[in-house]
């Protein structure tokens, strides 16, 4: 047998090191999130290891599965106790090594293997980590699945055969990357800045984007998992400003920046200018639906009004469906209505075929803005977003708000605006106009400015989001009405980042 978890341990003592700690919390929405050595400790993801392989005999799914780990001082160690956890539980291990997150989705098809489990952090700060995990490729799980992970590991409800195997898949990153660049390559030379923060992306996507035809600028693509500059997040302004920096130096025709598990791409134009991952979606919706007319897009709640109303978007016949942020909601939802792409705010973008496979991934995303740079060879990137109909966005902010208790707030949030809606009051001084509410609550009044208040699925914080089509002055008023909001409770610090 193997002992319960405890949701927490004292370091530094023999119970530490003969007792699996893992904290409830850790399990998110649709994936796990610890900080390593606080939450979880190397008998507390064994224990992971041997709940998922559990899990996945209980699914009737081949108990086969890929492993990878990101770049971390510690994702080693960690991946390895889950390996024991997974032999534990009768699976067939197949190890590919240091990874990007998108590696190890499409080793899934590459080596016929139907799980996967990456140990990763994704673009959490160091000292967390965590592990994405799937049983149906291209899937990962969602809450259903993480739910009864949950109840194995913490009840320890092991179901531990053993037989398991363990195999190190040896040059795997040629493989995916011969995949990635086996196409033509691109007729118009560009300029790229590829910047990596010195995250796991760093060791691959320079050479993809020179594969394809690109003149490559590596900025901190250099592995150093201390970070030293800023955390490897395309959503992070210190990343997005040092890109800038890096394409107004080199006279670039785009920067792209990578997260630090490589399954996001964040952008900047020819002229320095960021733009939000939505924006870059309503591009790319644009292009991709002048080659396939009446095609559906999946977007998060978080994201632009624009793809509902761009004019070259309604005259292409696209159809938009608004859906949960997160990247196995709309991993799942773009797979199970067919779409042709789903873009999530945070840069996650989902390319169905002909385009990809169905999951995140940054070189892909990464590839794709080439392409439409290809398809339009006498147009600049700054040229590209000024044709888009004028926003004024925020980016996303987040005030912290402990996990056990950032749920039951924003279920008092929609119930305020529920409530307001009901009464006839207004919302930064107009009527509402449309409420969204299938995660956390989107309020939009009469001039079709709008604001999102959400839990966020991975981190102990809120979500906030504002956008207006008329100014920054409304940008700006629709983001003092939701703050006013959540100022209400007692539980919202401070934000990481406000306008």
């Amino acid at each position: 047998m193997f002992p319960t978890p405890k949701p927490s341990l004292s370091p530094n003592t023999y119970a530490y090191e003969s007792e699996p700690m893992v904290k409830a919390t850790g399990f998110r929405e649709y994936d796990a999130r610890w900080l390593f050595e606080k939450e979880i400790n190397l008998m507390g993801v064994q224990a992971l290891g041997m709940g998922l392989g559990t899990l996945i005999r209980q699914m009737g799914v081949r108990p086969e599965i890929v492993i990878g780990h990101d770049f971390r001082s510690y994702s080693a160690s960690i991946k390895y106790a889950l390996v024991t956890g997974l032999m534990a539980a009768g699976c067939k291990v197949h190890d590919i090594g240091l990874a990007v997150t998108p590696m190890a989705y499409f080793a899934q098809f590459d080596l016929d293997v139907p799980c996967v489990a990456m140990v990763t952090a994704s673009h959490n700060d160091n000292g967390w980590t965590g592990v994405k995990m799937g049983a149906e490729r291209p899937l990962t799980f969602g809450p259903d699945q993480m739910t009864r992970l949950k109840d194995i590991v913490l009840g320890a409800k092991f179901d531990l055969p053993g037989g398991g195997s363990y195999r190190f898949v040896e040059d795997f990153p040629a493989r995916y990357i011969a995949d990635l660049t086996d196409r033509p390559k691109l007729a118009r030379r560009l300029k790229v800045v590829a910047a990596c923060g010195n995250g796991t992306a760093g060791a691959f996507s320079p050479r993809v984007l020179e594969a394809i035809g690109c003149e490559v600028v590596p900025l901190d693509c250099t592995l150093d998992h201390t970070f030293p500059r800023y955390n490897p997040n395309p959503e992070d302004m210190a990343m997005l400003h040092a890109i800038r920096d890096a394409v107004l130096a080199n006279r670039a025709d785009v920067g792209l920046g990578f997260d630090g598990d490589g399954d996001r791409c964040g952008v900047v134009d020819d002229e320095g200018e960021e733009i939000f991952a939505d924006k870059v979606g309503v591009m790319l919706a644009r292009d991709m639906s002048s080659l396939h007319p009446g095609a559906k897009f999946v977007v998060d709640v978080k994201s632009t009004g624009l793809f509902a109303t761009d004019p070259v978007l309604v005259e292409n016949g696209v159809v938009a469906d608004y859906w949960k942020t997160g990247h196995s909601y709309m991993k799942r939802r773009t797979h199970e209505t067919g779409a042709l792409a789903g873009f999530e705010k945070s840069g996650h973008f989902f390319f169905n075929k002909p385009f990809g496979r169905g999951y995140d991934d940054g070189l892909v995303s990464a590839i794709a803005i080439c392409d439409m740079l290809d398809r339009n060879p006498g147009k600049k990137l700054s040229e590209l977003r000024r044709a888009l109909p004028k926003t004024w966005q925020s980016p996303t902010m987040s005030p912290h708000c402990a996990d056990e208790v950032k749920y039951g707030v924003i279920e008092q949030v929609v119930k305020h605006f529920e409530t307001a809606r009901g009464r006839g009051e207004t919302v930064a001084g107009q009527p509402i106009r449309d409420l969204v509410t299938v995660n956390g609550v989107r309020v939009t009044v009469e001039d079709g400015t709008w604001g999102l208040a959400r839990a966020s699925s991975n981190k102990p914080e809120l979500v906030v989001v504002v956008e207006s089509p008329v100014s920054e002055a409304r940008m700006r008023d629709m983001f003092k009405a939701i703050d006013a909001v959540l100022r209400t409770h007692e539980a919202v610090g401070a934000y990481n980042q406000t306008i």
